[in-house]
Protein backbone atom coordinates (compact mmCIF):
# COMPACT_ATOMS: atom_id res chain seq x y z
CA UNK A 1 0.00 0.00 0.00
CA UNK A 2 2.92 2.47 -1.31
CA UNK A 3 0.45 4.90 -2.11
CA UNK A 4 -1.82 5.10 1.21
CA UNK A 5 0.13 7.88 2.54
CA UNK A 6 -0.78 10.03 -0.34
CA UNK A 7 -4.10 8.77 -0.22
CA UNK A 8 -4.75 9.71 3.74
CA UNK A 9 -3.30 13.25 3.12
CA UNK A 10 -5.49 14.14 0.25
CA UNK A 11 -8.70 12.69 2.60
CA UNK A 12 -7.39 14.91 5.23
CA UNK A 13 -7.69 18.20 3.05
CA UNK A 14 -10.67 17.42 1.08
CA UNK A 15 -12.80 16.65 3.63
CA UNK A 16 -12.85 19.40 5.12
CA UNK A 17 -13.55 21.15 2.43
CA UNK A 18 -15.95 19.35 0.91
CA UNK A 19 -18.07 20.04 4.25
CA UNK A 20 -17.59 23.25 3.58
CA UNK A 21 -18.71 23.52 0.69
CA UNK A 22 -21.82 22.04 2.52
CA UNK A 23 -22.08 23.91 4.81
CA UNK A 24 -22.21 27.01 2.70
CA UNK A 25 -24.37 25.29 0.08
CA UNK A 26 -26.85 25.18 2.85
CA UNK A 27 -26.84 29.22 3.59
CA UNK A 28 -26.85 29.50 -0.31
CA UNK A 29 -28.11 26.89 -2.56
CA UNK A 30 -26.54 28.35 -5.66
CA UNK A 31 -23.12 27.34 -4.88
CA UNK A 32 -23.94 23.79 -4.77
CA UNK A 33 -24.25 24.43 -9.14
CA UNK A 34 -21.09 27.32 -9.17
CA UNK A 35 -18.98 24.47 -7.52
CA UNK A 36 -20.16 21.66 -9.18
CA UNK A 37 -19.46 23.63 -12.63
CA UNK A 38 -15.99 24.71 -11.80
CA UNK A 39 -15.32 21.30 -11.20
CA UNK A 40 -16.82 19.68 -14.30
CA UNK A 41 -15.28 22.51 -16.26
CA UNK A 42 -11.78 20.84 -14.82
CA UNK A 43 -12.72 17.53 -15.78
CA UNK A 44 -13.47 18.59 -19.09
CA UNK A 45 -9.99 20.39 -19.38
CA UNK A 46 -8.45 17.24 -18.01
CA UNK A 47 -10.39 14.97 -20.67
CA UNK A 48 -9.26 17.05 -23.60
CA UNK A 49 -5.63 17.59 -22.32
CA UNK A 50 -5.09 13.62 -22.07
CA UNK A 51 -6.03 13.69 -26.22
CA UNK A 52 -4.06 17.09 -26.27
CA UNK A 53 -6.94 18.75 -27.71
CA UNK A 54 -6.65 21.62 -25.14
CA UNK A 55 -4.12 23.04 -27.59
CA UNK A 56 -7.25 24.03 -29.43
CA UNK A 57 -8.19 26.71 -27.62
CA UNK A 58 -11.63 27.52 -28.99
CA UNK A 59 -12.95 23.80 -28.71
CA UNK A 60 -11.62 24.10 -24.60
CA UNK A 61 -13.57 27.18 -24.53
CA UNK A 62 -16.79 26.16 -26.05
CA UNK A 63 -16.51 22.62 -23.60
CA UNK A 64 -15.48 24.16 -20.69
CA UNK A 65 -17.93 26.70 -20.60
CA UNK A 66 -20.67 24.26 -21.65
CA UNK A 67 -19.50 22.34 -17.90
CA UNK A 68 -19.38 25.16 -16.13
CA UNK A 69 -22.38 26.90 -16.80
CA UNK A 70 -24.62 23.37 -16.90
CA UNK A 71 -24.84 22.12 -13.43
CA UNK A 72 -26.01 26.19 -12.77
CA UNK A 73 -28.95 26.56 -14.91
CA UNK A 74 -29.92 23.13 -14.83
CA UNK A 75 -32.85 23.28 -12.68
CA UNK A 76 -34.22 25.57 -15.94
CA UNK A 77 -35.60 23.52 -18.62
CA UNK A 78 -35.92 26.31 -21.25
CA UNK A 79 -32.40 27.47 -20.41
CA UNK A 80 -30.69 23.85 -20.67
CA UNK A 81 -32.30 23.14 -23.75
CA UNK A 82 -30.67 26.19 -25.06
CA UNK A 83 -26.96 25.82 -23.75
CA UNK A 84 -26.97 22.19 -25.06
CA UNK A 85 -28.30 23.36 -28.79
CA UNK A 86 -25.52 26.30 -28.29
CA UNK A 87 -22.77 24.02 -27.63
CA UNK A 88 -23.43 21.42 -30.05
CA UNK A 89 -23.33 23.86 -32.85
CA UNK A 90 -20.35 26.17 -31.76
CA UNK A 91 -18.55 22.91 -31.56
CA UNK A 92 -18.87 22.53 -34.97
CA UNK A 93 -18.14 25.99 -35.44
CA UNK A 94 -14.95 25.49 -34.30
CA UNK A 95 -14.89 22.39 -36.18
CA UNK A 96 -15.08 24.18 -39.58
CA UNK A 97 -12.71 26.82 -38.78
CA UNK A 98 -9.78 24.08 -37.78
CA UNK A 99 -11.00 21.21 -40.43
CA UNK A 100 -7.38 20.82 -40.87
CA UNK A 101 -5.87 20.16 -37.82
CA UNK A 102 -9.41 18.84 -35.59
CA UNK A 103 -10.70 15.54 -37.46
CA UNK A 104 -14.41 14.41 -36.82
CA UNK A 105 -12.91 11.77 -34.31
CA UNK A 106 -11.73 14.43 -32.54
CA UNK A 107 -14.59 16.39 -32.38
CA UNK A 108 -16.35 13.36 -31.49
CA UNK A 109 -14.19 12.82 -28.39
CA UNK A 110 -14.49 16.20 -27.41
CA UNK A 111 -18.15 16.78 -27.70
CA UNK A 112 -19.42 13.04 -26.86
CA UNK A 113 -17.04 13.49 -22.93
CA UNK A 114 -17.81 17.07 -22.46
CA UNK A 115 -21.57 15.69 -22.72
CA UNK A 116 -21.29 13.06 -20.63
CA UNK A 117 -19.33 14.55 -17.92
CA UNK A 118 -21.75 17.39 -17.99
CA UNK A 119 -24.65 15.42 -17.73
CA UNK A 120 -23.08 13.32 -14.69
CA UNK A 121 -22.12 16.01 -12.59
CA UNK A 122 -25.15 18.31 -13.63
CA UNK A 123 -27.14 15.41 -11.81
CA UNK A 124 -25.53 16.83 -8.49
CA UNK A 125 -26.72 19.82 -8.61
CA UNK A 126 -30.22 19.14 -9.42
CA UNK A 127 -30.71 16.69 -6.49
CA UNK A 128 -28.76 18.56 -4.00
CA UNK A 129 -31.15 22.05 -5.09
CA UNK A 130 -34.34 20.38 -6.43
CA UNK A 131 -35.54 18.06 -3.43
CA UNK A 132 -36.26 21.30 -1.56
CA UNK A 133 -35.09 20.27 1.64
CA UNK A 134 -31.91 19.53 2.61
CA UNK A 135 -29.20 19.94 0.20
CA UNK A 136 -26.18 18.00 2.65
CA UNK A 137 -27.94 14.96 2.67
CA UNK A 138 -28.32 14.32 -0.90
CA UNK A 139 -24.36 16.20 -1.17
CA UNK A 140 -23.18 13.57 0.88
CA UNK A 141 -25.09 11.04 -0.16
CA UNK A 142 -23.84 11.49 -3.77
CA UNK A 143 -20.56 11.32 -2.96
CA UNK A 144 -19.97 9.60 0.01
CA UNK A 145 -21.31 5.83 -1.42
CA UNK A 146 -19.16 5.71 -4.72
CA UNK A 147 -16.13 7.28 -2.66
CA UNK A 148 -16.50 4.36 -0.33
CA UNK A 149 -16.79 1.81 -2.47
CA UNK A 150 -13.95 2.62 -4.29
CA UNK A 151 -11.89 3.27 -0.71
CA UNK A 152 -13.07 -0.02 0.34
CA UNK A 153 -12.49 -1.64 -3.18
CA UNK A 154 -8.85 -0.48 -2.64
CA UNK A 155 -7.87 -1.94 1.16
CA UNK A 156 -10.22 -5.15 0.46
CA UNK A 157 -8.41 -5.62 -2.53
CA UNK A 158 -4.97 -4.08 -1.60
CA UNK A 159 -5.11 -6.87 1.11
CA UNK A 160 -7.17 -10.28 0.43
CA UNK A 161 -7.45 -9.55 -3.89
CA UNK A 162 -6.24 -12.48 -5.40
CA UNK A 163 -8.37 -13.06 -8.56
CA UNK A 164 -7.71 -10.15 -10.92
CA UNK A 165 -11.61 -8.39 -12.76
CA UNK A 166 -10.04 -6.94 -15.97
CA UNK A 167 -6.51 -7.21 -15.90
CA UNK A 168 -6.36 -5.57 -19.43
CA UNK A 169 -8.32 -2.42 -18.34
CA UNK A 170 -7.85 -2.48 -14.53
CA UNK A 171 -4.94 -4.34 -13.41
CA UNK A 172 -5.13 -3.52 -9.96
CA UNK A 173 -9.04 -4.54 -9.98
CA UNK A 174 -9.91 -7.60 -8.00
CA UNK A 175 -12.74 -9.46 -7.45
CA UNK A 176 -12.52 -9.63 -3.79
CA UNK A 177 -12.06 -6.30 -3.73
CA UNK A 178 -15.16 -5.59 -5.95
CA UNK A 179 -17.31 -7.19 -3.58
CA UNK A 180 -15.40 -5.32 -0.48
CA UNK A 181 -16.35 -2.15 -1.80
CA UNK A 182 -19.89 -3.11 -2.40
CA UNK A 183 -19.95 -3.99 1.90
CA UNK A 184 -18.61 -1.06 2.18
CA UNK A 185 -20.92 0.86 -0.16
CA UNK A 186 -24.04 -0.36 2.12
CA UNK A 187 -22.94 -0.13 5.18
CA UNK A 188 -21.73 3.47 4.51
CA UNK A 189 -25.64 4.13 3.20
CA UNK A 190 -26.90 2.77 6.49
CA UNK A 191 -24.82 4.82 8.87
CA UNK A 192 -25.22 7.70 6.59
CA UNK A 193 -28.90 7.08 7.05
CA UNK A 194 -28.25 6.79 11.12
CA UNK A 195 -26.57 9.79 11.33
CA UNK A 196 -28.52 12.30 9.35
CA UNK A 197 -31.97 10.66 11.17
CA UNK A 198 -31.01 10.69 14.80
CA UNK A 199 -28.16 13.96 15.11
CA UNK A 200 -28.75 16.37 11.99
CA UNK A 201 -32.81 15.57 11.62
CA UNK A 202 -32.98 15.25 15.38
CA UNK A 203 -36.02 16.98 16.65
CA UNK A 204 -37.27 17.66 13.56
CA UNK A 205 -40.26 15.13 12.89
CA UNK A 206 -41.38 16.36 9.30
CA UNK A 207 -37.80 14.57 7.72
CA UNK A 208 -37.48 10.62 7.99
CA UNK A 209 -34.79 8.89 6.08
CA UNK A 210 -35.77 5.83 3.85
CA UNK A 211 -33.16 2.92 5.12
CA UNK A 212 -34.61 1.16 2.45
CA UNK A 213 -33.59 3.33 -0.78
CA UNK A 214 -30.77 3.76 0.96
CA UNK A 215 -29.84 0.03 0.69
CA UNK A 216 -31.32 -0.24 -2.85
CA UNK A 217 -29.28 2.78 -4.13
CA UNK A 218 -26.08 1.39 -2.41
CA UNK A 219 -26.09 -1.76 -4.26
CA UNK A 220 -26.96 0.06 -7.71
CA UNK A 221 -24.14 2.62 -6.78
CA UNK A 222 -21.69 -0.12 -6.18
CA UNK A 223 -22.16 -1.45 -9.45
CA UNK A 224 -22.53 1.87 -11.25
CA UNK A 225 -19.19 3.31 -9.63
CA UNK A 226 -17.35 0.55 -11.02
CA UNK A 227 -18.53 1.06 -14.82
CA UNK A 228 -17.54 4.41 -14.28
CA UNK A 229 -14.32 3.81 -12.79
CA UNK A 230 -13.50 1.10 -15.69
CA UNK A 231 -14.96 3.27 -18.74
CA UNK A 232 -12.61 6.18 -18.16
CA UNK A 233 -9.81 4.04 -17.46
CA UNK A 234 -10.48 2.20 -20.35
CA UNK A 235 -10.06 5.95 -22.12
CA UNK A 236 -6.54 5.75 -20.29
CA UNK A 237 -5.52 2.50 -21.80
CA UNK A 238 -6.63 3.40 -25.36
CA UNK A 239 -4.59 6.93 -24.62
CA UNK A 240 -1.85 5.36 -23.18
CA UNK A 241 -2.26 7.65 -19.82
CA UNK A 242 -1.85 6.99 -16.28
CA UNK A 243 -4.08 9.41 -14.36
CA UNK A 244 -6.06 12.26 -15.76
CA UNK A 245 -3.99 14.87 -13.69
CA UNK A 246 -1.95 15.26 -10.61
CA UNK A 247 -4.04 17.64 -8.50
CA UNK A 248 -4.50 14.84 -5.76
CA UNK A 249 -1.94 13.23 -4.43
CA UNK A 250 -2.84 9.31 -4.99
CA UNK A 251 -5.90 9.69 -6.87
CA UNK A 252 -4.52 11.50 -10.18
CA UNK A 253 -6.70 13.91 -11.41
CA UNK A 254 -10.10 15.41 -10.79
CA UNK A 255 -11.61 13.12 -13.29
CA UNK A 256 -9.75 10.12 -12.13
CA UNK A 257 -11.29 11.36 -8.25
CA UNK A 258 -15.05 12.02 -9.74
CA UNK A 259 -15.53 9.61 -12.79
CA UNK A 260 -17.70 7.43 -10.77
CA UNK A 261 -19.98 9.99 -10.06
CA UNK A 262 -20.69 10.72 -13.41
CA UNK A 263 -22.36 7.40 -13.40
CA UNK A 264 -23.79 7.28 -10.00
CA UNK A 265 -25.14 10.94 -9.52
CA UNK A 266 -28.20 10.61 -12.12
CA UNK A 267 -28.76 6.99 -10.86
CA UNK A 268 -29.88 9.40 -7.17
CA UNK A 269 -32.36 11.19 -9.29
CA UNK A 270 -34.04 8.23 -10.98
CA UNK A 271 -34.35 6.10 -8.03
CA UNK A 272 -35.52 8.90 -5.87
CA UNK A 273 -38.62 8.77 -8.53
CA UNK A 274 -39.46 5.50 -7.13
CA UNK A 275 -38.25 5.72 -3.98
CA UNK A 276 -37.69 8.41 -1.63
CA UNK A 277 -34.77 8.84 0.31
CA UNK A 278 -36.46 11.10 2.29
CA UNK A 279 -40.07 11.37 3.22
CA UNK A 280 -41.32 14.60 4.58
CA UNK A 281 -44.26 14.74 6.83
CA UNK A 282 -46.32 17.98 6.07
Amino acid sequence: MKSLKPRLLTAAIGIPAVVLVMILAELWHPLIGIVVGLASAWMVLEYLAARKLNSIVPLSIVCMLYALLMPIVVTEATLTYMLTFLFLVLGFVVSLVYHKKLSYGMLAYALFGTLLITFGMSAVSLACVGNGYSVSFFFVLIFLLPWMADGGGYFIGSKFGRRKLCPNISPKKTVEGVLGGAVFCVASAMIMGLVFQFVVFSGDEAAHVNFAALVVLAILDSVLSLIGDLSFSLIKRYLKIKDYGSVFPGHGGMLDRCDSIIFTAPMVLILGQFMPFLQILV
